[in-house]
Parts: structure tokens; sequence; C-alpha cells
């Protein structure tokens, strides 16, 4: 049976995936392909436009800017209210099977470019049971081998596991807490345990929750996901479009975006926001946090101290400004990230035997005629042909950049592998307190700190200090093979999936 049709148009924020998205439902509508499929639903890939009103916050498209076009799973969650992958991509598939069933084209649009990995890769979700309450469990409602750990546990991290923190402590004014809940996650799931820096402390929270939730360790959800049939297996026959805008072009446009968001009430929409916080703190709910919810969107945490203080300086505004332009950088090039390690591997994984999911890199680093020229058309073109079955270009030839982005070193997408390449490790040399080791990732990360003028300080330091040392300390420990005791990990973002 062959697999029906979808697009998904991904990318960083402000290159234009809302006006691609709604030009190629508009063409599908009015008859502007030759196929059977006679119209077209936008679906939001969006994390943060899911949520209600906040528009400008989530730089939400107007209605106008839709020109008709229905999109769905945008604006129906509440400021609070969690929503995450799995709840996202059984949404999108009931309404999936509702727009095919109409002859209609689903096109899934957004900057969460892990959601949309997820809808389109079947098999890398974990099958989930209902979640158990937290904390307070008695040993006997634990798998022997996790009742085995959760025994061994000394008396200190068995009373933080029977009374877990609802928020994760800061590893900047909490440091010792901050290493314990990780030590906690590393003796009851010592491959998650190996996973996060010990600074992490809202994942590593996370990866606990995973424990107390299913009553299962991560390594073991992770393993499952690991040995699933067709890991990489395709739901849909999808057309990728990857919207990409040069970083130096990119960001000046970015920072510009937030000057105008500012313009067009972004202050109001903060304030009210405060005010939702400000009443539930009245009702003693808890503190805002900002890992959940509305409150991850960038200006949220950026203008924390502006919208918290009495009288509020101009310099206090400007940095807050400041923050948000930097903020909103950092996040589009983290979305470039995601999508050339984690997206792209898994499509060309999926692509080996046969071509199921066709990934093309738009140029929009230029607006106006030339983004007409670079996007827009070659996207109808490429459109056309997908629906038509027919021949479709090479991503390689649409431009410079194209084939400069799409080209990525093989990486095995299987989560065991995934896991392990991101082990951490801690450095003896740097360590000054066990309680606050110092940290990083094997690999590069790790081969650039051996080479620090910190490190090889310190290390020169402790030769002077042991004249009997190996000499190969002369380096730092990174050409011994590191004990097992200094390997250390952390758990998956999002307790049903590897990320």
């Amino acid at each position: 049976m062959s697999l029906k049709p979808l697009i998904a148009i991904c990318g960083t924020t402000g290159v234009g995936k809302s006006n691609l998205a709604i030009d190629l439902a508009l063409q599908l509508a009015h008859g502007g392909f030759k196929s059977r499929w006679k119209g077209a639903r936008v679906i939001n890939a969006d994390s943060m436009q899911v949520y209600e009103g906040l528009d400008i916050i989530t730089n939400k498209i107007t209605e106008d800017e839709r020109r008709g076009v229905e999109h769905l799973l945008m604006g129906f969650k509440k400021p609070g209210e969690q929503y995450v992958v799995g709840d996202w991509v059984r949404d999108a598939l009931e309404l999936i099977d509702d727009i095919h069933d109409r002859n209609e084209i689903p096109i899934v649009v957004g900057g969460t470019s892990y959601w949309i990995q997820h809808l389109i890769f079947s098999n890398r979700l974990s099958r989930s049971e209902s979640p158990l309450p937290i904390g307070n469990a008695t040993a006997s409602e634990w798998p022997a081998e996790l009742k085995e750990s959760i025994g061994s546990l000394p008396p200190e991290l068995l009373a933080m596991f029977n009374d877990p923190p609802c928020e994760p402590p800061s590893a900047k004014t909490e440091p010792e807490e901050a290493f314990k809940l990780h030590d906690l996650l590393s003796r009851l799931d010592p491959p998650i345990g190996a996973r996060w820096h010990w600074r992490d402390t809202r994942k590593v929270l996370r990866s606990l929750r995973i424990i107390y939730e299913t009553r299962r360790r991560a390594s073991d959800i992770i393993a499952e996901q690991s040995s699933a049939v067709d890991l990489n297996k395709p739901r849909f026959r999808t057309l990728c479009f990857w919207l990409y805008a040069d970083p130096l072009t990119l960001n000046s446009r970015l920072d510009e975006r937030v000057d105008t968001m500012i313009k067009q009430g972004l202050l109001d929409e903060l304030y009210a926001l405060h005010e939702i916080s400000r009443v539930g703190q009245a009702q003693q709910l808890p503190d805002v946090d900002y890992t959940l919810g509305i409150y991850q969107a960038i200006g949220c945490k950026e203008f924390h101290d502006y919208l918290n203080t009495d009288v509020p300086s101009e310099k206090i505004f400007q940095d807050a400004v400041e923050r948000m332009k930097l903020s909103t950088r950092q996040y589009a090039k983290r979305q470039i990230s995601w999508i050339r390690n984690k997206l792209l591997p898994a499509v060309y994984a999926s692509n080996e035997d046969q071509i199921m999911v066709p990934t093309y890199l738009l140029d929009a680093t230029e607006l106006g005629l030339s983004w007409t020229t670079n996007v827009r058309e070659p996207a109808t073109r490429i459109t056309q042909n997908f629906l038509e079955d027919d021949n479709l270009p090479d991503p390689y030839s649409l431009s410079e950049n194209a084939k400069k982005m799409l080209t990525i070193e093989q990486k095995d997408t299987n989560p065991i592998a995934t896991l392990e390449a991101r082990r951490k490790i801690i450095c003896p040399i740097c360590t000054t307190r066990e309680d606050q080791p110092v940290m990083m990732e094997e690999g590069e990360q790790w081969e650039t700190h051996k080479k620090s003028k910190a490190h090889r300080r310190l290390s020169a330091k402790r030769q002077r200090r042991e004249p009997g040392r190996d000499s190969r300390a002369r380096d730092g420990c990174a050409k011994e093979e590191p004990k097992e005791e200094e390997l250390v990990a952390t758990g998956s973002d999002t307790w049903c999936v590897v990320q």
C-alpha cells in the first residue's frame, strides 16, 4: 500500500515558512497543481504557537496573513499547560487522517523540527503507559533491578528519592543539591546518568521523572526504541522543505524583528502573562517555571527583571531587549543545528533504499523578488513533480547553500548509538570539589578542553606537586582512559523520546 503525501516546511524563525505554506495551500485549493488533491490545510508545528493569545510573543501569523487557509493546532492551549511532542504527534496524526479523507494535502509548518521529525518517522516514541504517582514509592512497587538500586542508595539520596523536588535546583545557587540530584540519577540509571551535565538540572529531573512515572529506566526505554523494526520508517511520503538564510543576514533580520515586536505591543503581552503568574502566586501556586509551557517563549525570561522591578529604568529595559535579541539569534542557531544533526541523518537513513522523504533546502537569505525566485518558484515546481510522482531535481543542485548545508557527516541514528556518543566525563585535573566536578562531553569538547590554558596550567601544577606522576598527565587525563567512576550521564529531554 503506497504512503499518502505530506508536505513539511521547517527552518529558523524569520525565513518565511508560513508564507510558503499558504502559497502552496492556495495553489492546491485553486487548481494550481495537476493532481487529484484539491486543497490543503496547515498544521502548526511550533511548540509556542499552540498557546492561545500571546500572538506577538510567539510570532503567530495573523488571520489576514492566512488568506483564508485554515491553520490547525494553533492557539488552543492555555499558557500554563504542558503540551509535549507525544501529545502533538497524536493530535497531528488524527488531523492528517481527516485531511487525507477530504482529498486534501496536510502541510506541516513550524520551527520545532524536533516535532516534525517525530511526526515523519514512526517507532521513535515509547509505548508509554499511564503515568504513576511521583514520590514516596515503596521498594516493593519497583521491578527487581530498580528495587536493588533503590535499596543500595545511601540515606541522603534515599530521602531525596522518596521526596524529589518539584522544581530543579539551581546549579548556580544550589550546586550541592544539583550534584546530589545528578548522583541519584546516575545510581538509578547509569547510562542516562552519563548523558547530562550535572548542571543541567532540568533534564536530570525529567530523567528521574521517567523512572517515577513509568517504573522503568530511561535507558531501558531507549533500548526498546533501538530494537524497534524499521526505526527510520516514514509514516508518509513526505516532501520536506528547509528554508534557510545565511546567519549573518538572518541575525540582522532577527534583531529588527525584536524591535518590531516591541513596537507592536510585546510588553503588553508580557505584562498580561506576568499578571497570570502574579495571581497564581497569590493563590500559593508554584512559581513561574521558565522551562515549561508558554514561559519558554523567548522574551518571558529575558524581561523577567524588568517586569519585577518597582521602578524599571531605561537601562534595565535595554538590557532585556539585548538579551532577547541574543536569545533569538542563539535559538536560530540551535534550529539549524537540530536539522543538520538530527533531522537530516534520519532522512538520509530512511532514503537508503527508496526516496520516501525528498528534502530540499530553499535559500531564503534574501527577501523580496529574490525570495520569490529562490523559494516560492522552486518550491512550486518541486511540489508539482512530487504530487504527480514525476522526476524530482537533485537537492544539491538548487544553490551553493543547498549543496553546503545538505552535505553532512553520516551518523548512526539508532537511539542507543546517540546515547553512547554523548557521554559526559569528569576531568580530575580541573575538578577541585567532588560535589562540583568539571565535566564535558567526550570527543571534540574533551579535546578542546584538554588544550585549554586553564587545564594545562593545572596539569603542570599537579606535575610539579607530584613529580612521580605518569608523564602523560602533562597533557591532562584525556590521554589516559577515563576511569569507570569518572563517567557520568543524564537522561532524555522528554521522557518518551530519544534526543
